[in-house]
């Protein structure tokens, strides 16, 4: 029931600018709405305000104690066209980081989160191997902007949902259906990583710092066999697990390519992960070429099976392939009422707690209510509601349990019982 985390764990939270920042930026995900592609019909050009409510956001991180807070910047406002960068949007994101740092929050700061401006994504986006030239122009400016008072970076979120949502299965922008244009994204997007990685340690090692941390968001999943003895349903499990994240995970940490994809560019092996950052949610449970969910067991409001010793698997399967401190830079939940966030939250944090695993950080996603890409707002994952017109900021239950097990490193029994131990998962 008790349990008490490593004394130099942060607990954090993170965000992506396009579900919160609002405003029409002319990105891909305001494009997708103006097509009518979100599926509750929520703009995000709405979203939570935060690009003009960023003081307030970051006062009410602090007043929970958050110790670290992950973030990402909006591509289409610091380069609405291709080689014109908005100063401005620069300084903005500068005044909000050094807000942070005041508050005793660590940044750690994500440069690609699933948007990119109409320019990038007119002429191909990273379905080009010749796009990412633009990509790394962006990673210097933003290092040569920010290098001075941010240390950890992260260069790209979730490669393989993005390749899989928008260039497989049409869902997300630009909606192609290409496994070929699949591939060639998570190749390009891991070459991009590698050389990102290479430019983020040079430039601020010229500006004489050596605290450089660099790495990428993992999107990874427990793929299971329906029936673990049937040859079928093993063979899809593994051929899934391979395909989205397995053989991406191994180009994108060493530079090793394994098939389908391909090092087209020669790059050399090595290692590019200064930590793990994993973001888990949920198992995959396998019996043919598609994805499917468990029968019978806990799930939450999207139909995700709920299953926390997950999040220690696909860590040691992602130490396994290169040992690195672990950083869980996504964990969350949909939970419409807040019902058993709380539970979700504990049984993911003792089971980080419980492992021998070198875990140093945990972000939980989300700090508030937000657009939740093709979900729209009706998908609520935050610790904080966004209310009424105005938007209000209100701290739920689950949010002050999680300010608690920041303040006592951890959860004792009178914290079990004051939050958890009432709450109960959906079987079905």
């Amino acid at each position: 029931m008790e349990f008490t985390l490593p004394g130099n764990f942060l607990l954090g939270v993170s965000t992506a600018a396009t579900q919160i920042e609002g405003g029409d930026t002319n990105s891909n995900w305001n494009d997708w709405y103006k097509k009518g592609r979100i599926t509750d019909g929520t703009d995000p050009a709405t979203a939570n305000d935060h690009w003009l409510r960023w003081r307030e956001d970051t006062a009410l991180m602090a007043e929970l104690g958050i110790k670290t807070y992950r973030f990402s910047l909006e591509w289409s406002r610091l380069e609405p066209e291709k080689g014109r960068y908005d100063e401005a949007a620069f300084a903005q994101y500068r005044d909000e980081i050094l807000l942070m740092k005041e508050k005793g929050i660590v940044p750690l700061l994500t440069i690609h989160h699933f948007s990119v401006p109409m320019w990038y994504e007119n002429k191909g986006g990273f379905s080009k191997s010749e796009n990412i030239a633009d990509f790394l122009a962006l990673v210097r400016q933003v290092v040569e902007h920010f290098g001075d008072i941010v240390s950890d970076y992260i260069t790209i979120n979730e490669p393989n949902v993005y390749a899989t949502n928008s260039w497989c299965f049409g869902m997300w922008p630009p909606g192609h259906k290409s496994f070929k244009e699949t591939v060639a994204v998570m190749e390009n997007m891991a070459c991009a990583h590698i050389k990102a990685y290479g430019i983020i340690h040079s430039l601020r090692r010229k500006m004489g710092y050596s605290d450089t941390k660099v790495g990428f968001a993992n999107h990874v999943r427990v793929f299971e066999p329906e029936n673990p003895r049937n040859p079928a349903h093993v063979f899809f499990a593994k051929g899934i697990d391979h395909l989205f994240q397995g053989a991406l995970s191994r180009a994108m940490s060493l530079g090793d390519f394994p098939l389908p994809l391909k090092n087209r560019w020669g790059l050399p092996r090595g290692e590019y992960s200064d930590f793990i950052g994993v973001n888990y949610y949920s198992r995959s449970t396998i019996s043919g070429p598609a994805d499917g969910v468990r029968k019978n067991c806990p799930k939450n409001d999207l139909g995700w099976e709920i299953y926390p010793e997950g999040i220690v698997r696909v860590s040691k399967m992602l130490h396994d392939i290169l040992p690195r401190p672990i950083y869980i830079t996504e964990n969350g939940t949909c939970d419409l009422n807040d019902s058993f966030r709380s539970r979700y939250i504990y049984e993911h944090l003792r089971a980080i707690a419980q492992s021998t695993l070198p875990f140093e950080r945990y972000y939980h996603w989300c700090f508030c209510d937000n657009f939740e890409w093709i979900e729209g707002n009706h998908a609520k994952f935050g610790i904080v509601s966004i209310e009424g017109a105005e938007k209000k900021r209100v701290v739920k239950k689950s949010g002050s349990f999680y300010a608690e097990i920041i303040q006592k490193n951890g959860v004792d029994r009178e914290l079990y019982e004051k939050y958890v131990a009432a709450e109960e998962y959906n079987i079905r």
